[in-house]
């Protein structure tokens, strides 16, 4: 198939396919095989952009606008975020706990249960299956996907849980990007990632098209204590409240990092090639740079 009359290159979730060693044949692509970046147009899309990510995407962006809804990087503010510090050993008892607490907060329906779509992430692929086979053991209806089963397994997976036949989906990264899946109620983070920008993607799953959304992460401190510094800038950031524990965990392992200006946490993002805007934020949120070349 050739590429020579090309004429629209889209790259969705643009950062990792920037970020995930996809980078040298995205590029090999575009500068040998599709028109060059004057003649095409490019558009990129992506909750995140990293300023390492920025540079990267100049170099296939030519006279490019960057259009930010928000704060780039940040938390939708319409998602509610909550905060537990849980051990290891206590997470299963408290993710349990949760659900249930969640399935006795809404009225029965006319089976006598009405269960939230909650999708619960975690970080290894044995236990997505160890979880949902858990909570299926204490009648709840939940399936697993990760990247060890087959298509038809994931898709299946993602039907039940699309139609409330399953309203409970424990995945690995795999669903934190990409999936527009409607109604999700509450995504709770049994582990945490190792990326702050995979935080971001991940409870972005609920609060979707203007609907809020709530997001539950279990904080385990002997594991997650690197990220307790862009956790508080990120609930900042989105007018959340800060649990006081997460904020000594923030001083304590990275002091500079947690100490976050008012000017700083409203001011918008600096994109790597791009001027600063010339006008205020908008009543709607959206910010434009418009690059220097």
């Amino acid at each position: 198939m050739s590429l020579d009359a090309l004429k629209f290159l889209v790259l969705d979730e643009a950062d990792r396919m920037l970020d995930m060693g996809f980078e040298p044949e995205i590029r090999l692509l575009v500068q040998q095989y599709m028109p060059k970046k004057h003649i095409r147009q490019t558009l990129m899309f992506s909750a995140t952009f990293p300023s390492e990510i920025q540079h990267l995407a100049s170099d296939f962006l030519k006279e490019f606008v960057l259009i930010s809804v928000g704060i780039m990087g940040s938390a939708n503010q319409d998602i509610r975020q909550e905060f537990e510090q849980v051990s290891k050993q206590q997470k299963s008892r408290k993710l349990l706990e949760y659900l249930n607490r969640d399935l006795n907060y809404y009225q029965s329906d006319e089976q006598g249960r009405y269960y939230m779509k909650t999708l619960v992430f975690v970080e290894r692929k044995r236990n997505a299956d160890f979880i949902a086979s858990f909570l299926s053991q204490n009648d709840l209806k939940a399936t697993s996907i990760h990247g060890d089963r087959e298509q038809r397994e994931r898709e299946e997976a993602l039907d039940d849980f699309r139609h409330g036949r399953c309203p409970i989906l424990v995945a690995t990264a795999v669903a934190a990007r990409g999936l527009d899946i409607k109604g999700v109620d509450h995504v709770i983070n049994y582990d945490l990632p190792q990326e702050i920008e995979d935080y971001v993607h991940r409870i972005g799953r609920t609060g979707r098209v203007g609907n809020p959304g709530r997001a539950t992460s279990f904080y385990d401190p002997e594991v997650d204590r690197v990220l307790a510094a862009p956790l508080v800038k990120i609930l900042v950031d989105a007018f959340q409240e800060v649990p006081e524990w997460l904020q000594v965990d923030a001083k304590r392992h990275q002091p500079l990092a947690s100490t976050v200006s008012t000017a700083a946490r409203r001011a918008p993002p600096t994109a790597a090639t791009a001027s600063s805007p010339s006008d205020d934020w908008g009543d709607d949120g959206v910010q434009v740079f418009e690059s220097k070349n």
